[in-house]
């Protein structure tokens, strides 16, 4: 099978559709043959409506008095009606797809599969999937694919579309990974054999079978797309900074605490990194309070004190502020000249002049470090905080711009001197010699699995801080029903209140639409100022979210962080902020609502001081606390949540939303380390001798989305 041909190949698919379906991303066979089934269903498992039982169903029936209540949030409806048959009705209820009542027919019978549930005091089948009883009742298996809906491409219309290619897997489709140094169960045919099961199966064992393998092409691609920007990496040049042990002994003589072990470590690590031409390419995870600020401080300090800028790139005006304030403290003993650039900063023009010319070294910002007027004269290295809240092209102008503003000059007088003084052979040194890229380090207080370490930080070395300083204290987590809050969590709230602490108080939403289901029972920060102002009569109390503006938000962080408020009623906004480490309590409202990993990172919030502190989880209901919210009230070990997390949730955004491309794992599990494991050992291998990428010209087409998407330099 030719898969790189278009889809007119197939009968019945004229240039029109073809059109369609290309807007819809699907070019050719191979994207075709590539959107998998997203679930499967046994139609012969079928209930009859009078004997469903709470949990997942089957329903083969009719339905009636489908209507459209339109709620008061911004754009959301909610479709409800009934389906039936001859043993009864069910309520059915979709959320915000208010063109479900333009796609039946009373008279039609069809399946419905879905949750069965008591929802919102009653019970209801939620936003089932749907297919033409006649339809399914043609075919010989019962065990059959659902696809997902592509615009006006129906489920059912795909069905039929990959019936109608069925036969061209007569041909077979080429094998796409090397068969050298894979593992046993990767043999010839087995993409073929994968692709037909996956999309053709008879029962679900043929479904996993052909996921195992399709599992590994998606982690072989990605782990190889890595390998290959690694090694285009080490063909880079950078700026020798060498390691200055006198310095660093001031440094850390200077400090009123001693580094842990894990900080040591991880400093030594960047160190030596950049004392190499090649460029650094590190990832810095620690806990949120793990000292992460200090290790970067060092690396920073042994760059200027080369004669060369550092830029540190941050998420937020108020973070990078607060690097600012934080860094200027600690290094200006030592004479770096600190700056900030962010959207307030008055005479910009004035400091991007300084950047220009050098008199700059250390150039804290925001996105306004991204724009094109913003020149360094000698850039050695770039530090990222929450990297991943930055897409790929972001990242990545950062990184140019060494390149780009060293064009056609030579390295400055002062550089070379530096560089000179510290070689024992100066003719190692040249006088023209270009800087292609900058030592980069990325730092980020979400811990990354083991597994992604493997995968999507495959490029990346990886340093670890997985000790917190000595004298932090732990945060003591504790579930609470909100039934509980008036005898279990006022009174301790009001003891800190008393000695002069302040209270983050957590909500997912700003305000309720009371027509809306989906935020009945939901705790919103309007509603909850309120309440708290009654509750808490003598205490100040803010308001922070999403939709202020930016410098609203910063207004009201400082109000906080200068204990002007008591307590900040805030949504998840502050899941990255400012350190408040008077702020000893946070109460996060519908906890059960809050993923594990981004909980964790709103404790973190907490703690931040030398003072007891407390997490409250509220949740809302009569049924027990969740596997997740357990985790979270036992550990305070960010990095064995996030492996928690992976189980429980998957991959998620963890690289950063891709907001320049997309992950899209359809298969691949990024729990199974034996996988992982097998596809590494054999993309290394390949990687090893890229010339022998021009034999496998579709692995090569199919791994650059994977290049650009994962490459930091």
């Amino acid at each position: 099978m030719d898969i790189s041909a278009k889809l007119e190949v197939i009968k019945g698919v004229g240039p029109k559709t073809a059109e369609a379906l290309e807007k819809r991303g699907f070019r050719n066979l191979k994207d075709l043959l590539y959107y998998f089934p997203r679930s499967y269903e046994d139609y012969q498992s079928q209930t009859n409506i009078a004997d469903i039982k709470p949990g997942r169903v089957i329903l083969r029936g009719k339905i009636r008095n489908l209507k459209n209540i339109h709620t008061r949030r911004r754009n959301f409806t909610i479709t409800q009606g009934e389906i039936y048959d001859e043993t009864g009705a069910v309520r059915v209820v979709w959320y915000n797809q208010p063109y479900r009542i333009k796609n039946f027919d009373e008279k039609t019978t069809y399946y419905f599969t879905g949750q069965y549930d008591f929802k919102y005091n009653r019970y209801q089948i939620t936003a089932p999937t749907v297919a033409l009883a006649a339809e399914i009742e043609q075919k010989v298996e019962g065990f059959q694919p659902i696809y997902s809906a592509k615009g006006s491409f129906s489920s059912a219309w795909f069905k039929k579309l990959f019936e109608k290619i069925r036969v061209l897997f007569t041909t077979p489709v080429p094998d796409l990974i090397p068969l050298t140094s894979a593992p046993t169960y990767i043999k010839k045919g087995t993409r073929n054999q994968a692709l037909f099961q996956i999309h053709f199966p008879k029962k679900p064992e043929e479904v996993e079978q052909a996921k195992k393998y399709l599992g590994y092409e998606e982690v072989f691609e990605l782990i190889l797309a890595s390998q290959l920007n690694r090694q285009e990496n080490q063909k880079l040049r950078a700026m020798p900074l060498s390691f200055n042990l006198d310095l660093t002994k001031q440094f850390l003589k200077s400090l009123p605490f001693e580094l842990t072990a894990a900080q040591k470590t991880a400093a030594w690590e960047i160190m030596q990194d950049l004392t190499k031409s090649i460029p650094m390419n590190r990832l810095l995870q620690g806990d949120v309070g793990s000292g992460k600020t200090i290790v970067a401080a060092l690396a920073i300090l042994q760059a200027v004190n080369q004669g060369a800028q550092v830029a540190l790139l941050a998420p937020t005006a108020i973070l990078a502020s607060q690097h600012a304030e934080n860094l200027t403290k600690i290094l200006s003993p030592f004479k770096v000249k600190t700056e900030l650039l962010i959207g307030a900063t008055k005479q910009k023009e004035q400091l991007k002049q300084q950047i220009k010319n050098g008199e700059i070294d250390l150039i804290i910002g925001t996105h306004a470090l991204l724009t094109d007027d913003t020149v360094f004269q000698n850039l050695a290295l770039c530090i990222i905080d929450e990297q991943h809240r930055f897409g790929v092209t972001q990242r990545q102008k950062l990184l140019e711009k060494i390149a780009l503003n060293q064009q056609n000059r030579p390295i400055d007088d002062k550089v070379a001197l530096n560089q000179q003084n510290r070689l024992a052979d100066n003719k190692a040194t040249k006088q023209n010699e270009k800087y292609t890229a900058p030592h980069f380090l990325a730092m980020t207080a979400t811990p990354i699995p083991r597994s992604l370490q493997l995968t999507i930080f495959g490029d990346l070395d990886v340093s670890i801080i997985n000790q917190m300083p000595k004298g932090r204290q732990g945060v003591q987590t504790k579930i609470i029903n909100e039934t509980n809050m008036r005898e279990m969590l006022y009174p301790e709230i009001t003891r800190h209140l008393e000695v002069g602490e302040q209270i983050y108080w957590i909500c997912r939403l700003i305000e309720q639409d009371q027509e809306d289901p989906l935020e009945k029972d939901q705790r919103t920060v309007k509603e909850e100022a309120k309440r708290l102002k009654k509750i808490f009569p003598k205490y100040k109390i803010g308001i922070l979210h999403g939709r202020m503006k930016a410098s609203e938000k910063d207004q009201v962080m400082n109000e906080f962080k200068t204990h002007q408020l008591d307590i900040l009623v805030s949504t998840t906004v502050v899941e990255v902020g400012v350190d408040v480490p008077n702020a000893t309590q946070i109460v996060i409202m519908n906890a059960d609502r809050f993923g594990l990993a981004q909980a964790h990172q709103l404790r973190g919030r907490v703690g931040r001081g030398q003072k007891a502190s407390q997490c409250f989880l509220i949740t809302t209901g009569d049924n027990p606390p969740s596997a997740r919210l357990r985790e979270l009230e036992k550990s305070n070990n960010g990095f064995y949540l996030a492996e928690v997390d992976l189980k429980l949730r998957g991959p998620g955004e963890v690289y950063g939303s891709m907001q320049h491309g997309e992950l899209n794992l359809q298969i691949a599990n990024l729990a199974d380390i034996e996988l992982i494991k097998d596809a590494r050992a054999q993309a290394v291998k390949v990687a090893a001798n890229p010339e022998n990428m021009l034999k496998y010209k579709e692995l090569s087409q199919s791994i650059k989305r994977y290049q650009q998407l994962t490459t930091l330099n």
